[in-house]
């Protein structure tokens, strides 16, 4: 009784002397105080990394829909989310974890007939194209209609099938599926689509993203590859939707590995020099490129980057996607990622702005309606890939040259977009991808940082306030760090990067720098900035002391007795140039971990042959900090 006394003496005594017993206090009677004790009131830079998906086909893609995929957007929504479903194959699957974000990206091409097919829409009935396809499908010829419509729907040929109709019904499918799913603060369902251009056989796709809801976005259908395979087409109709409605759009580029070097090629589809007008509406029309899929990782090739010992991870480089003509060395600086950024900044001092300058993700392209990509969980790219004891030597890419056909075995279980952002909404995920404060693993859920800047000092990677120091005194991946006052002082970085919880230690964490010399010519030079294990970073800025592998082959299992769970780096450029431009992206690579192919040979009880790899050390990939002097 006593303390209960003493605790409303003390209770009342606490009010202002004005304020009657019942009466109630208003803001407006307590002073302001002079500041603040909570420090998140002023908080607004990003404080967590999403995990998602931004390249998702359902059944309601023609390519997925005609070949075995059953799974619509509902159950792709509702898998990403967590539950268990059944896969097209009919295989119970869950996810260990679920995602944050999810953008199903079905290809606008004859959207939706697959579905149709199946239900005997109206729509397609009454369009004779489509009931020709409806009827060999129906009478069990469904191979034949699906290679008809492929040949049909080449550069060389129009549309299969025209009717705004049946797009129509398709699109408002996907956006109602979207809108149902969509859940503020807790799950972002994108309203997306691919544009899927592949002219000649070659990878020009692209992923269309709406920062809006479906009132907004549907009132346009998509622009599809029929329309145009040009992309500069496809960035007029997003300028076009954005001033007829007030929305805002991105694409993202994928697989330039697989476009025969025009993906990143430095003249336009009509055979013209870039100008800056080019330069600025690619830029600012495609932030954000796919660096890693099951497709190949995009990243770099051994033939361009030689003294890179890990260029040659998941590459895909026997032919175009059409799989009708072979890679050859002068295709590669227009197929990847490290030489697009390199031929960007040699753009930049040329035009005066950087076509290349985009940030990097990694997503799945899968095709049967299941974002799943963990290794020792891996749904496959399309439903004849899903797990099976013949799945390794199913034809990935078929070809008509046996030399050019791309295995089962050589798809990666790849990837994830991690994106740094306050809140889970497509208003804000979609301003981080559009900022390019983002990056791309090839699964692993590992958490990376980057902040570049002109006076971090060594101690400073070790501050509790880490983050808000870097982006109070630098700039985040993404950025571009404009010439310090003073001169000619190199830029400083701090870099965190923490295992994924539930996975693989870190082997190392580096920093690939490029840059454009007095000449004109571009450079390209990585670092080793931490690595785990005491091993030791030569003068030359590199280790070459493999972090070792504790992996069971036969028993699919490693153990983290090498590598380290947290790497943390403050690096200096020591070549620093103030006249050259320059970019800087980090790259994160794991100890090593068994590969799916692993998984399969145990639960299949099967013996795949000795070129088909069984570990992995996965990565991450952050977008790039520029430097414009």
């Amino acid at each position: 009784m006593k303390r209960s006394a003493l605790f409303v003496v003390v209770a009342i005594c606490a009010l202002p002397a004005f304020a009657q017993e019942g009466e109630h206090v208003t803001k407006d009677e307590f002073p302001a105080p002079a500041r603040n004790y909570s420090p998140n009131l002023d908080a607004h830079f990003p404080n967590r990394v999403y995990w998602g998906d931004t390249h998702l086909h359902t059944t309601y893609s023609t390519d997925a829909g005609m070949v075995g995929c059953r799974l619509g957007p509902e159950e792709a929504y509702r898998f990403a989310r967590g539950e268990e479903i059944v896969s097209n194959t009919g295989q119970p699957v869950k996810l260990a974890r679920p995602l944050d974000f999810l953008v199903i990206a079905d290809h606008a091409e004859d959207l939706g007939l697959a579905p149709m097919i199946a239900t005997s829409d109206p729509l397609l009935l009454k369009n004779p194209v489509g009931k020709v396809y409806h009827d060999k499908v129906k009478a069990g010829n469904g191979f034949e209609a699906f290679k008809d419509w492929i040949q049909h729907g080449s550069s060389k040929n129009p549309a299969p099938i025209v009717s705004p109709e049946m797009m129509r019904a398709s699109w408002e499918f996907i956006i109602k599926a979207a809108e149902k799913y969509n859940e503020t603060g807790k799950f972002t369902a994108f309203i997306g689509y691919e544009w899927t251009a592949t002219p000649g056989g070659n990878n020009l796709h692209r992923n269309v993203i709406f920062r809006d809801g479906g009132a907004i976005a549907g009132r346009v259908l998509p622009f599809s590859a029929y329309d145009s395979m040009d992309p500069e087409m496809l960035w007029k109709w997003m300028q076009t939707y954005e001033d007829k409605t007030g929305g805002r759009l991105l694409a993202i580029p994928h697989n330039g590995n697989l476009s025969g070097g025009m993906m990143w090629m430095s003249e336009t589809m009509g055979k013209q020099p870039f100008d800056r007008a080019y330069a600025e509406t690619r830029a600012r029309r495609e932030p954000v490129v796919e660096i890693t899929q099951p497709k190949g990782t995009s990243e770099a090739h051994p033939a361009l980057s030689p003294d890179d010992e890990f260029a040659s991870f998941e590459i895909w480089d026997k032919s175009n996607l059409g799989g009708n003509v072979a890679t050859t060395k002068a295709m590669l600086p227009g197929s990847y990622i490290r030489e697009a950024l390199k031929t960007g900044l040699a753009l930049d001092a040329k035009l005066g702005a950087n076509p290349f300058k985009f940030g990097m993700i990694g997503s799945t392209d899968a095709h049967t309606g299941l974002s799943a990509v963990e290794e020792n969980n891996f749904f496959g790219k399309t439903a004849g890939t899903e797990p099976s004891a013949q799945r390794w030597e199913h034809a990935a890419i078929p070809a008509i040259q046996p030399e050019l056909v791309t295995r089962g075995w050589a798809l990666g279980a790849s990837g994830l977009a991690a994106v740094w952002a306050r809140e889970n909404t497509r208003e804000s995920l979609f301003d981080a991808l559009e900022r390019r404060e983002v990056y791309g693993t090839t699964g692993s859920r590992m958490t990376v940082r980057l902040f570049a800047g002109w006076d971090f000092a060594p101690d400073e990677i070790n501050r509790a306030d880490f983050a808000a120091e870097g982006y109070r005194r630098g700039v985040p991946m993404g950025g571009e760090l404009h010439p310090a006052q003073g001169g000619s002082q190199g830029p400083t970085f701090l870099i965190r990067a923490m295992r994924d919880v539930a996975g693989a230690n870190l082997d190392r964490v580096q920093v690939i720098k490029g840059w454009l010399d007095a000449k004109g010519e571009t450079h390209e030079r990585i670092y080793d900035v931490a690595v785990s294990d005491g091993r030791a970073i030569d003068a030359e800025g590199r280790c070459k002391t493999p972090v070792g592998n504790t992996v069971d082959v036969p028993n699919v299992s490693y153990r983290n007795t090498i590598g380290a769970p947290l790497l943390s780096a403050y690096w200096k450029d020591p070549e620093f140039d103030h006249k050259e431009r320059a970019f800087y992206y980090v790259r994160v690579i794991e100890i090593p971990t068994p590969r799916w192919t692993a998984y399969d040979a145990k639960f299949y009880g099967i013996q795949m042959p000795e070129d088909v790899p069984m570990t992995l050390q996965e990565r991450a990939y952050t977008s790039p900090i520029w430097y414009s002097p």
